[in-house]
């Protein structure tokens, strides 16, 4: 455990969308610096270190786990890598913060929550919705009794598509657009519960659009059924244009609360001729009417889900999000696939068969995919 004065050392393991926003964030806590930065391109690494003024890149992750300086690793790469280089970060006595999901199957997700046990270090889940502040203050107002008891939950996120291609490429990304951004709806849905158990899972898959793109599909629904008579339903699109349409609702006996995460607090723009400036996520065209976000890393959340897990490695504190967490997502995301395969409910508790298979095989193999 580190001291609650030393500075903790943090390792950008990446370099692209994802770790832009985590340097983003790490301007704004205290107590923490980046040291290093890795990633297997040389000018991808060097570029984005000198823009966050960080004193040393390595193109081998494994030598950034090397440096003494390093005492945090905050993990932003494709999926699949992810089992291996928590491994070796646990090895090193690193802890570690790792961008969702998990990684790309239960035997995965095992293996990483037992090396960093056995290791004695954090298995952060960097799970953004539950750090997002306007998300933070509708978990307070439903905490607080505000609407009575919830029973039905809504999560929901709409854009074109990814930033990087890998996340074409089920073998990749473990599955398609219900992996990618269903496992925000997911956690989201539970949390704003207090994470009950599961009864049932049913979810429709379908690919609307990106047939060129790859195997996986591309629009979703994912209905969950709690204990407690509660539902969370988690929509998910990656066909959606104008930019990123990120909200949720939650609807108790008592009341209702509804929460437009970036639209809802952004600059109405109108432009005949578009502009440069940047307007925001997944937003492709600036002509005409646009929202603009006015900061995407404050409203996301990133800056205090950064802050919590410093703290709690400092601390020594249990973090609110855990490789636990990122386990029982990913268990979800199995039973919904399987769900969509079938065409009926998934009961739980619920096992794949395979725990050494990415989650979408048994949709792929019902569409004639594989």
């Amino acid at each position: 455990m580190a001291k609650a004065n030393e500075m903790l050392g943090i390792g950008i393991i990446g370099s692209q969308f994802s770790s832009e926003l985590h340097a983003e964030a790490f301007k704004w806590v205290k107590g923490a610096r980046i040291v290093a930065a890795a990633s297997p391109n040389q000018k991808h690494v060097q570029d984005y270190a000198q823009k966050y003024d960080i004193p040393k890149t390595f193109t081998d992750y494994r030598d950034l786990l090397a440096d003494k300086e390093v005492d945090v690793v905050c993990i932003g790469i494709p999926n699949h890598l992810h089992c291996q280089v928590v491994v070796d970060a646990a090895q090193a006595k690193k802890h570690v913060i790792i961008e969702k999901p998990l990684c790309t199957t239960l035997e995965q997700a095992d293996q990483m929550i037992a090396a960093c046990k056995e290791h004695g270090v954090q298995l952060c889940y960097a799970e953004t919705l539950l750090f997002t502040p306007k998300y933070v203050k509708m978990k307070e107002l439903i905490d607080s009794g505000a609407v009575g008891k919830v029973y039905y939950v809504k999560q929901a996120e709409r854009h074109f598509g990814p930033h990087s291609d890998w996340f074409w490429d089920v073998e990749k990304a473990g599955g398609g657009f219900m992996m990618d951004a269903g496992c925000h709806g997911i956690e989201f849905c539970r949390w704003i519960l207090d994470w009950p158990k599961i009864k049932s899972v049913y979810a429709q898959c379908d690919t609307i659009h990106h047939h060129d793109k790859g195997l996986g599909e591309d629009n979703s629904l994912l209905i969950i059924e709690f204990e407690e008579d509660a539902l969370g339903l988690v929509e998910n699109s990656s066909v959606r244009r104008g930019g990123m349409d990120d909200r949720a609702e939650a609807f108790g006996i008592d009341g209702t609360i509804e929460a437009n995460l970036l639209m809802g607090n952004a600059l109405n723009v109108y432009s005949e001729k578009g502009y440069s400036a940047y307007a925001g996520e997944k937003i492709s065209d600036t002509k005409g009417w646009t929202w603009a976000y006015w900061d995407e890393v404050m409203q996301y959340g990133f800056h205090e889900e950064m802050k919590h897990f410093v703290h709690c490695i400092k601390e020594g504190k249990k973090p609110i999000q855990t490789g636990e967490n990122g386990r029982a997502v990913l268990e979800i995301l199995y039973a919904a696939y399987e769900s969509a395969a079938q065409g009926k409910k998934i009961a739980f508790p619920y096992q794949p068969p395979h725990k050494d298979v990415i989650p979408i095989t048994p949709w792929l193999k019902a569409k004639g995919k594989i």
